[in-house]
């Protein structure tokens, strides 16, 4: 029988912060209840199954997993990375957006995007480029990188990647899988990613960018629970 200690240790899907329909019209209530209760809890359910004959990754965070591929097992190695990175990503996207976002970033975060861009609308218009331009799945991101300064950058990865795994961390998401946009949208991505900055949770990306300067580099891995954090 398992410990509670063991019980406690799997993964388990977030609650949404808000109604299916919160995000309506930008984001139709049927697509979020799909990507949520269907989509991410499938990885969270597939994670806690890849994981099961190895009592001691149990204990290991989604994070630790994602970026400590080469100590998992040869024959659990591909579903645990794909599965713990749709966790990872999709508890990071449900928490950038929200029913009363859209407006502007502001203080650091807005001097930080100027800086890095000239100006909000030259950084949107590269975001949306940069995701229309990923071909297949994936996300496009908002980075802070290890370089001097921290700059920000605009990436994208395919998959369920996460660009902690190239030293980024991570600041704002948008998911370009098809599940996340094709019943309202269909085959125009690029309609739903002009739409989507409509529900952009500014706050919340600021708070990801504090928690950059808070935090030296080398810790920067350790924080990924930030990603997670109720």
């Amino acid at each position: 029988m398992e410990t509670l200690a063991r019980v406690q240790s799997k993964h388990l899907l977030p609650v949404l912060p808000y109604s299916h329909a919160a995000l309506e019209p930008h984001i139709d209530a049927r697509t979020m209840m799909l990507h949520h209760d269907k989509h991410h809890a499938s990885y969270v359910e597939n994670l806690n199954a890849a994981l099961a004959e190895y009592p001691d990754l149990r204990e290991r965070t989604a994070f630790w997993l994602l970026l400590h591929s080469s100590e998992i097992p040869k024959e659990a190695r591909t579903a645990v990375r794909n599965n713990a990175g749709g966790h990872i990503n999709h508890s990071m996207f449900w928490r950038v957006m929200s029913p009363s976002g859209g407006d502007q970033p502001t203080g650091a975060l807005a001097d930080a995007i100027m800086r890095d861009f000239g100006n909000l609308e030259n950084f949107k218009a590269r975001f949306d480029e940069a995701g229309s331009k990923a071909f297949g799945s994936g996300w496009v991101w908002l980075v802070r990188t290890h370089q001097p300064g921290g700059k920000l950058e605009v990436l994208t990865t395919s998959g369920h990647d996460n660009p902690l795994m190239q030293g980024h961390f991570p600041l704002l998401v948008n998911d370009v899988w098809e599940h996340a946009y094709y019943l309202k949208h269909e085959n125009r991505r690029a309609d739903y990613l002009k739409g989507w900055w409509a529900v952009v949770n500014w706050p919340e990306v600021a708070r990801r960018f504090k928690s950059t300067e808070l935090y030296p580099e080398p810790r920067w891995e350790n924080e990924g629970g930030l990603v997670l954090e109720a």
